[in-house]
């Protein structure tokens, strides 16, 4: 797949052809996307919510009034869940929610998201993320030449310099990441993504099982 690759100072680009960038026909690969996707949000839940039920809850087990005779409802005792502070009924407990997915199946998920953003025009490849010293105006007017406007905006490096993480790190809706650290749902949750040359090329290798 051909994409443009702008010179580290984000003046100019060409297109440049990765043959080892993922190419799927139709829907393949977006099942294991769309499990992978569901896995990695699961795998956040804490699952602490908790409730008691009526035996956990405090309250004297005395019958609330008797049987019969008061007009109204039949009640028993304190903790029933229709008394307030009494116990919940099928209510949440802490639980597991992670899922476990195999190398593969997550390969090929980050493969389709890679592809259909790169299919969308989405993904923009840089040389290499440089800047002259650790200020924000100049980490911010080399993104602006090659994504500007964007809802949110993720780049990516193998490893950035201190320079490019203290020029970032106050740059509004701007995200970073490492290349040994992407995955599927990365690289679906943002509006555009720059790339280093060398962290596509790391990314496709590992895709590739290099």
């Amino acid at each position: 797949m051909k994409l443009k690759v702008y010179t580290a100072d984000g003046i100019s680009s060409s297109e440049k052809d990765f043959s080892s960038f993922p190419i799927f026909e139709g829907n393949k690969g977006r099942p294991a996307l769309r499990q992978v996707l569901i896995a990695y949000q699961a795998n956040s839940r804490q699952g602490n919510a908790s409730t008691k039920r009526r035996d956990e809850v405090r309250g004297t087990g005395k019958k609330f009034l008797k049987q019969k005779g008061s007009g109204g409802s039949r009640h028993k005792d304190r903790r029933s869940p229709t008394f307030v502070k009494g116990g919940i009924v099928f209510g949440p407990l802490p639980r597991d929610y992670s899922q476990k997915i195999n190398k593969k199946v997550r390969d090929v998920a980050l493969g389709r998201a890679l592809f259909e953003r790169a299919q969308k025009g989405e993904i923009e490849v840089i040389e290499n993320w440089t800047v002259e010293s650790a200020k924000t105006r100049l980490m911010a007017s080399l993104i602006s030449k090659i994504a500007s406007n964007e809802r949110s905006l993720l780049i990516v490096d193998d490893v950035f310099s201190d320079n490019v993480k203290l020029a970032a790190r106050n740059i509004q809706k701007l995200f970073m990441n490492e290349a040994t650290d992407l995955n599927a749902l990365d690289i679906v949750s943002y509006s555009k993504i720059i790339m280093s040359e060398k962290s596509l090329n790391t990314i496709l290798a590992r895709i590739s099982g290099e």
